[in-house]
């Protein structure tokens, strides 16, 4: 027998749907759901598994990288001690040989990390990549010229690492 919305009654009353009605698609809709559901999860895992895959990758070249250079500062360390070790035996001269070639060492470290000096010295003084200690009068020189460097500075690229530490003239 038919109701008035068209299903039949008997089929209600035993359970079973027929093709189309609402409990069948609620069902079909449910197994959709749950297809959806399990490819997205499984996109979550695949996509945490790359990032900590990439976390790892990124992890290891920065031991790398350190390692590198940890390799490269212990091997001017090493010179600084044969030299200390040889001081009483060498001149001035051979000393000062020496301490030069260590300075040499470090500079080709620092260069081949990736780092420039900071020109300062008769350059007019810039705030990104100076650091004034100390202005000097009576110089001969404009206001605002680097008279002396202090301490050196160094720039990687366009990031300033280190700057100068300077003396600036304070005009005549």
């Amino acid at each position: 027998m038919d109701n008035r919305d068209g299903t039949n009654q008997d089929s209600q009353q035993n359970g079973t749907a027929q093709p189309g009605s609402l409990e069948e698609q609620l069902a079909a809709a449910r197994a959709e759901a749950e297809q959806y559901k399990d490819k997205y999860l499984r996109e979550y895992a695949e996509r945490e598994n790359f990032r900590k895959r990439q976390e790892r990758v990124m992890m290891d070249r920065v031991r790398f990288e350190k390692r590198t250079l940890v390799e490269k500062v212990l091997d001017v360390a090493d010179n600084l001690e044969r030299a200390l070790r040889f001081e009483d035996s060498l001149d001035r001269a051979g000393l000062q040989q020496t301490l030069r070639m260590v300075v040499n060492q470090i500079d080709d470290v620092i260069r081949t990390e990736g780092l420039e000096t900071v020109p300062a010295v008769d350059r007019p003084f810039d705030p990104r990549v100076h650091e004034a200690i100390e202005m000097v009068r009576g110089t001969g020189k404009p206001e605002g010229t680097i008279v002396e460097e202090v301490r050196r500075g160094y720039v990687q690229g366009e990031e300033t690492v280190r700057a100068s530490r300077v003396k600036v003239s304070g005009g005549k």
